[in-house]
């Protein structure tokens, strides 16, 4: 996009601003779902402002532009944005004010502020109504103007949805809303109802493809104690997808009449609403009679039941081939002196993965990034940004899938050429934290935060870090950013579980000159049990061989060389029956022990 569209595009928002008596608007990037990938039709930010990143919020006022960017999107924000006259600001660091003290540090007494109310969460809603109120600042819930400044703005999508089989689903649509119900009424409610597109996806086995590389379908569902209904698009339903959740004693309605329907709602029944993922609107449209709590369907979504688990390892050997083919190419392709670019390798790893006959779409965007652009955290190559790959630098590769048994997320940090001395060394401090947590042993009741400190530790004694989380909840096909569990700096309050589906990701990054990420998926497991309670541990579901020349053996402990032999050779023995002799020389090479 040009500086000028963007410029053009926000000052039409200006006008319409104008025209409501407002003095800032919040634009987040999301959508009525509140969710972090979306399709088209949102990409109000995009279509603004140019900025791609899968996390922003964007704020107007009559005289400025801000967008709100987290740590992994610093570099990207100030590229895309550039000349714009917008201002990143950079969430997370300690000279950043967020965008409601901003707001009341910028705006007067007696103006206001406008926001679409479906486009933000009813805590978040009811926390920046009150910060505002103390200043003497208005909140308008209701302005919602980018139809008519937007004009070729995509349909919302209306591809068919399907049923997701029980048998890599592993229970039924019957059997979850029945435990959904024995667990709203224990918070004391009559009903639940949820926006969040993972959750109605998880709930009724309904699959579509409406958010690219989230295989959701866009609706709204309620469940009463007797009844239920999903609020979609008719042109989506299916003769199959209406038998399934018919037969679960679920109903349908058009997707706009959702909360209309909430209006109608009789007083004496208690709707539980999780106050992180229904908007200020659903709650407005239930006028007071709604309970707010955890969503009841995070945990059960979260825990991977035994039937998903055996997907999960089966579908990572998958993966694990076409990872080493799509290395063993690159590396090959580079080392020729053939000609290959960042969005060439994005379309090698993507042609390999779909030979798979579970394959149905990639789980994100994949990030190719090489030299310098590794360093940008969400990298995503574009025909003006694209990267000849040469031997002399590394290339990051984060990338993943979703199957039908499983969704996967990996990252491979690989060696073009020869590795300095300084590539070696910062990769190995990565790997050192990266072991730390695939090795770790903890209490039941642990939470991400009290070991992320594990994987960093390495670094922060040589006074480097990152600012990104550890690792993040992973879902079975379905979103590959999974709640509510998480290892990061900052507290989620949610346990580590058996069962469920984490990222291990640690890394370094150094602008201008290259970034280091080391990622597996792992599964919490029971450990042991002793006189002090129950213990967990991980087990390691991704595999591919780490880059045996980036490591730096003498800054290793020999446990730490031991884990990464015994890893190797782990799989090599699950992938090299499915690899050609050809593949299996270079996987026997790659995985040899280090020296």
């Amino acid at each position: 996009m040009t500086t000028n569209v963007s410029t053009q595009r926000i000052q039409a928002l200006r006008d319409e601003m104008a025209n409501a008596g407002l003095n800032a608007v919040i634009v987040p990037r999301t959508d009525p779902h509140l969710s972090e990938y979306i399709s088209s039709h949102w990409h109000t930010v995009r279509y603004l402002t140019g900025f791609t990143g899968s996390a922003g919020t964007l704020v107007i006022t009559a005289d400025g532009a801000y967008l709100w960017v987290d740590s992994r999107y610093f570099l990207q924000g100030e590229d895309q944005t550039q000349g714009s006259g917008i201002v990143i600001m950079k969430d997370g660091l300690p000279e950043t004010p967020s965008i409601n003290r901003f707001l009341c540090d910028t705006l007067n007494e007696g103006d206001t502020v406008g926001i679409n109310g479906m486009l933000m969460s009813l805590n978040d809603t009811a926390t920046l109504r009150s910060a505002l109120n103390k200043k003497g600042i208005r909140l308008d819930v209701n302005f919602d103007p980018i139809d008519r400044i937007w004009n070729d703005r995509p349909e919302l999508p209306s591809d068919a949805a399907f049923i997701h089989d029980e048998k890599y689903a592993g229970k039924s649509a019957s059997d979850k809303l029945a435990d959904l119900r024995r667990d709203f009424t224990t918070e004391g409610a009559r009903a639940f109802f949820t926006s969040a597109l993972d959750e109605i996806a998880w709930l009724l086995n309904l699959r579509s493809t409406d958010v690219p590389c989230n295989p959701v379908a866009t609706s709204f569902l309620y469940v009463g104690e007797k009844d239920a209904c999903l609020f979609i698009n008719p042109a989506k339903l299916t003769p199959e997808v209406i038998a399934y959740i018919s037969a679960s004693g679920v109903a349908t309605a058009p997707y706009n009449d959702a909360l209309g329907f909430l209006t109608e709602v009789p007083r004496d029944i208690d709707v539980l609403l999780s106050g992180d993922r229904a908007s200020g609107a659903v709650a407005s449209a239930l006028d007071g009679h709604f309970i707010i709590s955890d969503s009841p369907v995070l945990i059960p979504k979260a825990v991977k039941n035994e039937v998903q688990m055996q997907g999960i390892r089966d579908a990572h050997v998958r993966d694990g081939v076409y990872m080493v083919r799509s290395i063993m190419e690159v590396k090959r392709t580079v080392e020729q002196g053939t000609p290959l670019t960042e969005i060439g390798v994005a379309e090698i790893l993507e042609r390999n993965r779909r030979t798979d006959p579970l394959f149905f779409d990639l789980s994100f965007d994949s990030i190719c990034g090489f030299g310098p652009h590794g360093a940008i955290v969400h990298y995503s190559a574009t025909p003006e940004t694209d990267a000849q790959l040469h031997t002399d630098n590394l290339l990051l590769i984060d990338s993943g899938a979703n199957y039908l048994d499983a969704t996967t997320d990996i990252t491979r940090t690989i060696a073009l050429g020869t590795p300095s001395a300084d590539m070696r060394h910062d990769f190995t401090l990565v790997m050192k934290g990266h072991i730390a947590i695939a090795t770790a042993v903890f209490p039941e009741g642990t939470r991400g935060h009290q070991l992320d400190a594990m994987a960093r530790i390495s670094l922060w004694k040589e006074g480097k870090s990152y600012l990104h989380g550890t690792g993040h909840g992973v879902g079975h096909f379905l979103n590959v950013h999974e709640g509510p569990q998480s290892i990061r700096l900052n507290d989620t309050m949610a346990p580590l579980m058996p069962g469920m589906l984490t990222s291990n990701e640690p890394g370094v990054y150094l602008a201008d000159r290259y970034g280091i990420r080391c990622e597996n998926l792992v599964l919490t497991i029971p450990y042991e049990t002793t006189e002090f309670g129950n213990f967990y541990a991980f087990e390691t579901v991704t595999m591919c061989p780490f880059d045996r020349d980036l490591f730096d053996t003498s800054i290793m402990t020999p446990e730490e060389i031991k884990w990464v032999d015994d890893y190797h050779r782990t799989v090599y023995d699950r992938l090299s029956p499915s690899l050609t002799p050809d593949e299996r020389e270079w996987l026997a090479a790659a995985t040899a022990p280090l020296k």
